[in-house]
């Protein structure tokens, strides 16, 4: 089939697609725009936008860049705008919003499991919603649950499946009700719809499908579509074709070549037929590409003799013909634990930075990695943008919104009280530093020490019993008291309607955050804005889904209605740094590549199936093994090693537990074993580490610490055992006698 090719792993996939877009376009300035383009994620249709313009030198007509995974009614059921098919569209309904989902499914799971908590309803809702994305990705029709027969079953899994009921026979009625469909039905539809129209009409105009694996079957039967296009080529991103033929039969889910290997008997086709992407440029063209061809090979051969199937694992014998060059450019550093890894990774990132115009980027699924890096980084004052995003649970007006929840559900403890009353955003209509000496003298009369009595009343009872009460303190926590009322009522009643305590929480927010114009601050900025929109897609989808919950439970309803939202970076970091994920670094390349993270469990991640179905139930309905998705970031890992320059890293400890590397290190580091070769630089990195931290010089001696003040001010009488303290610690009697210091009593102490 001569419309499927590949880019090697090694080269920058991104720069090697736009040279060639560009080289295709001859004289003509217009003709790009007539090219179609299909891509997997936002992040590389970005990439090779930004790609072009820097090759061309300019703004140029840009191609029609179109997702995989997000099409819309523009991109289906013809990508040219020449739609007559107004009848199918008709029969598409809208996507039911992922929270809105989640809601509905969390009440239908209290009707059957009355007992489980809002919390536990949440995540049954969640998981729930995961298998409906799984199977409706895979088209296996729920209806074929009855045909996994009583008997062939534990008696567990029999109840499981009745159960499953929920989305066998309720959910689709209640998505009729509201003229919804879910996510997944809608995406397979737009993607069949679009096979289907091109498959009925070619298109005239070029079709280009690059960078995707074919892993959800009807996305793997549109690009076999395009294979078969007169116009239309697939390009895919780091096919092996010097694998010997006997591994490539051998191929396990978990192999990185497995996807490929899948897509092609899709195709109908043998992997010696997929050609070679024509390239416009060699490879020195490419400032990413600065090892030479030999290099390159090598460690091409070095990554597949690591990933080679166990039945061929005899082949290792021969490891002594590894060619050396293998190992240039490729790093590996074991470090004691995460912090130390982090210190690595950054330090690899601002070194990087020496060579003008080299860039690094960090590639991880670990997100507390990421934001030790981010933190380590600020060592040299260094910005950097993480493309995961920040939870918007994390930003100021996500932490504002939880601590009021927090506060008023704890009853006014001392410690979630001052945490909300002391955030930033806090003002009450108040100047903020009005605001905050009201704060503190609430927390130095009624606070300090032992607690008060539960909610306003307790706090009115402790600001009445003081002898000398702050001058309106009593006319302020009245004022409080009457904003929070609303919320605090419905948080302490067993039932109540979620949109109410959802139009509560959002009055009191307001109100609390409000400045001396009256306009809430928790609303400002770009996190400010996400929060608003996330509650009201919340107040949406709390009216849709009509509701009842303890009051109790609405900080686990709160908390799921913000973890479902992110802060996406605004390009604020360094132009030459990036922190991306597995997915969003499988086209696109960087001077130097950082694994990071190459722990079991985290790289990959652990195999798990679901709480719904066991392996020999998925095995009948059709569903992928979990290990498919350990293939898959096989092969994520296989494309970032065959980088030039690569620095591959793992902690050995994380919080204080012994951990184990990634499978694929331990294959690596048996390969080069084998051959006398060793890309281990561990004490190497440590070393430079050290070096951070240490001392420039001889360390200088400290003067012992010897205050001195004023004769007038210096006390005139001392009792014996304060002499012993004066001799001991100057400062205990120069803080007490002369300054006057008193320690405060500690917060809600017993």
């Amino acid at each position: 089939m001569a419309g499927v090719v590949s880019i090697p792993a090694h080269r920058n996939f991104v720069g090697v697609l736009a040279g060639e877009l560009l080289a295709r376009r001859g004289g003509d300035p217009a003709a790009l725009a007539r090219v179609t383009v299909l891509l997997p994620t936002r992040r590389s249709a970005r990439a090779l936008r930004e790609e072009l313009a820097r090759r061309n030198g300019g703004p140029l007509l840009l191609p029609r860049i179109r997702l995989l995974g997000d099409l819309d009614e523009d991109d289906a059921p013809d990508a040219h705008g020449e739609d007559d098919a107004g009848e199918e569209r008709a029969g598409a309904p809208p996507a039911i919003a992922p929270l809105e989902r989640r809601l509905l499914l969390a009440e239908l799971v209290r009707k059957a499991r009355p007992r489980v908590s809002g919390a536990q309803a949440l995540a049954l809702a969640s998981a729930l919603a995961d298998l409906l994305d799984e199977m409706q990705s895979a088209r296996v029709d729920f209806a074929a649950l009855d045909t996994l027969v009583e008997g062939e079953h534990a008696e567990h899994w029999q109840r499981t499946l009745e159960f499953l009921r929920i989305v066998t026979e309720q959910w689709p009625r209640i998505l009729a009700e509201r003229g919804l469909t879910d996510p997944a039905v809608r995406r397979v539809s737009m993607l069949e719809r679009l096979a289907g129209a091109w498959r009925a009409a070619p298109p005239d105009t070029p079709i280009i499908a690059a960078g995707s694996t074919g892993s959800a079957p009807a996305a793997a039967d549109l690009l076999a579509v395009v294979a078969r296009l007169p116009r239309g080529i697939v390009v895919l991103p780091g096919l092996d074709r010097a694998f010997d033929d006997a591994s490539w039969e051998a191929l396990a889910e978990t192999h990185p070549q497995f996807g490929l290997k899948t897509l092609l008997a899709r195709f109908g086709m043998e992997r010696r037929e997929v050609g070679a992407w024509p390239e416009a440029a060699t490879e020195s063209d490419d400032a990413e590409d600065t090892g030479d061809a030999a290099a390159a090979a090598a460690r091409t051969a070095l990554i597949r003799e690591a990933m080679r199937p166990g039945a061929t694992a005899e082949a290792w014998r021969s490891l002594a013909d590894l060619d050396p060059r293998a190992v240039e450019g490729l790093d590996i550093a074991s470090c004691p634990d995460e912090q130390a890894e982090a210190d690595t990774i950054a330090l690899a990132m601002r070194r990087a930075l020496e060579t003008p115009g080299r860039s690094a980027a960090l590639v991880t699924a670990d997100r507390g990695l990421a934001r030790r890096v981010r933190a380590a980084l600020g060592r040299w004052g260094l910005e950097i943008d993480d493309s995961a995003g920040r939870p918007l649970a994390e930003t100021p007006p996500g932490a504002f919104l939880r601590l009021i929840v927090d506060a008023l559900a704890n009853d006014l403890a001392p410690v979630p009280l001052l945490a909300m009353l002391k955030h930033p955003l806090a003002s009450g209509g108040e100047k903020r530093f009005a605001f905050l000496r009201r704060v503190r003298a609430l927390e130095r009369s009624c606070l300090r020490g032992p607690r008060p009595g539960a909610g306003f009343a307790g706090l009115r009872k402790a600001v009445a019993a003081l002898e000398k009460p702050p001058e309106g303190l009593a006319a302020w926590l009245e004022r409080l008291a009457a904003a929070a009322a609303p919320l605090a009522g419905l948080l302490a009643r067993e039932s109540v309607s979620l949109a109410d305590t959802v139009a509560a929480h959002r009055a009191f927010a307001e109100w609390l955050s409000a400045g001396e114009s009256g306009a809430p601050t928790a609303w400002k900025g770009e996190a400010g804005r996400l929060c608003r929109d996330a509650f009201d897609e919340f107040a949406r989808a709390a009216g849709a889904a009509r509701l009842p919950i303890a009051g109790r439970d609405y900080a686990a309803w709160a908390d799921d209605a913000l973890a479902g939202a992110r802060l996406r970076p605004q390009r604020d970091g360094h132009p030459r740094l990036f922190i991306w994920g597995a997915l969003e670094a499988r086209l696109q390349r960087a001077d130097l590549t950082i694994p990071g993270g190459l722990n079991e469990g985290s790289w990959p991640r652990e195999t798990e199936g679901g709480p719904w179905l066991s392996r020999p139930m998925r095995r009948e309905l059709g569903l992928p093994a979990p290990e498919r998705a350990v293939g898959l970031a096989a092969h994520d890992f296989a494309q970032l090693a065959q980088a030039p320059r690569v620095l591959m890293t793992r902690a050995e400890k994380a919080e204080g537990a012994p951990t184990v590397q990634a499978r694929w290190l331990t294959r690596l580091a048996a390969v080069l074993g084998g051959a006398g070769l060793s890309a281990d630089k561990s004490a190497q990195w440590a070393a430079w580490r050290a070096a951070l931290d240490a001392p420039e010089g001889p360390p200088r001696p400290v003067e012992p610490p010897a205050p001195r003040p004023p004769l007038a001010a210096r006390p005139r009488r001392l009792s014996v055992t304060r002499i012993e303290a004066w001799m001991r610690d100057p400062y205990e009697i120069y803080a007490r006698h002369i300054l006057e210091l008193r320690a405060l009593d500690p917060i809600d102490t017993d």
